[in-house]
């Protein structure tokens, strides 16, 4: 079976399964304070809106 680490900036993968994927370089970063930790979340009226899960800021 395959072994999967999971790491703060992206997920590495040692001979991964299907659907795991090495870390993306152009990641989404919160504009406040530079982490890639973000959420996506259905905001007001249906949109998309984000919230950086390591300072709260949040953006849509």
């Amino acid at each position: 079976m395959s072994a999967m680490v999971l790491a703060e900036e992206g997920r590495l993968c040692s001979e991964g399964p299907p659907g795991c994927f090495p870390p993306l370089q152009d990641a989404l970063q919160c504009p406040s304070c530079g982490s890639s930790n973000v959420a996506q979340m259905l905001g007001d009226n249906g949109g998309v809106s984000y919230v950086c899960t390591a300072c709260g800021h949040s953006w849509s």
